[in-house]
């Protein structure tokens, strides 16, 4: 099992960044049940924006794009800007709209056998409206969504906190990072097992 995270931090790397930090964690857990993968900062890149698998003029998301196909597991990682996900989030969204458009010998999507997850940050209310947002275009776009397929935290609103500024990693997000990893990677080893019938 092969995952992979795609954080849309606003900021470049090395910027510390919260979703950068579950991101990490949920990777970690990942990893303890056999899913290795990595942890890509989508800012460190210059992703075109467009709806094309390339987009020319130095435009990096066909790399990116690569990692994803090669990944049985795709974890999106945000943090909350006015209520919604991030600018970054949706480039990549709009992005993986071409994926509409790229089919196997059988009709069906290249995502069809994919797993999709969401982690969310943000000192301000709408994990649950950031997450399906997120949700339904990674659905539309053909990836599978196993229950419990998001872990967040939310600082108290209108203040500072961030994620990473914790001394610790409160239970209950340590216990949804857990569960979506679990529940990611058993319906990864399902779908690699058994792949949707053909279109």
């Amino acid at each position: 099992m092969r995952a992979l995270s795609l954080v849309c931090s606003l900021n470049a790397s090395p910027t510390p960044s919260s979703s950068q930090l579950l991101a990490e964690q949920v990777m970690a857990e990942f990893s303890k049940l056999g899913a290795e993968g990595e942890v890509v900062r989508v800012a460190d890149f210059d992703i075109q924006p467009g709806v094309d698998v390339d987009m020319g003029n130095g435009d990096q998301w066909p790399g990116l794009r690569e990692k994803v196909l090669q990944a049985d597991i795709l974890l999106i990682a945000t943090p909350i800007w006015l209520g919604h996900p991030s600018s970054i989030c949706q480039r990549v969204l709009e992005r993986l709209d071409a994926e509409l458009s790229e089919s196997d010998d059988e009709g069906r999507l290249l995502t069809y056998h994919k797993v999709a997850a969401v982690a969310v940050v943000g000192n301000e209310d709408g994990a649950h409206h950031v997450s399906a947002e997120v949700f339904q275009a990674l659905n539309d776009i053909g990836f599978s969504l196993a229950p419990g397929a998001v872990t967040y935290w939310v600082g108290e609103a209108q203040h500072g906190t961030d994620y990473q500024d914790l001394d610790e990693t409160p239970d209950a997000v340590r216990e949804t990072t857990h569960t979506l990893a679990a529940n990611a990677v058993h319906l990864a080893r399902q779908l690699a097992g058994q792949p949707y019938p053909p279109s």
